[in-house]
């Protein structure tokens, strides 16, 4: 069974950095593509960034210069680098596994800007 598992949120201060994990075990496959979403409170869940198993990378528009991803394929890992944080990057971070039709979902982690 395939699990993807965040870690690394919590409180911060504005301009303060945090990097997320996402780690995949229980699969024998190679995800096409692992993303990082976010959702706030009362608002939809959006796309954060995106990194293929080429490689390739997109970060959404208002984020790029703050946000980067990254993976460690050795270790099944998908980084979530997150720099000069504001409050309203304030929501839970979800990560996302893509293969073929399929979406695989953690159970996401709280990041939480505030002073």
């Amino acid at each position: 069974q395939v699990q993807l598992v965040e870690s690394g949120g919590g409180l911060v201060q504005p301009g303060g950095s945090l990097r997320l994990s996402c780690v995949a075990s229980g699969s024998s496959f190679r995800f096409d593509a692992v993303g990082w979403y976010r959702q706030a409170p009362g608002k939809q869940r959006e796309l954060v960034a995106r990194i293929t198993n080429g490689g390739s990378t997109n970060i959404a528009r208002s984020l790029k210069g703050r946000f980067t991803i990254s993976a460690d394929n050795a270790k099944n890992t998908v980084y979530l680098q997150m720099n000069n944080l504001k409050p309203e990057d304030t929501a839970v971070y979800y990560c996302n596994g893509e293969v073929d039709i399929h979406n695989y979902w953690g159970q996401g982690t709280q990041v939480t800007v505030s002073s």
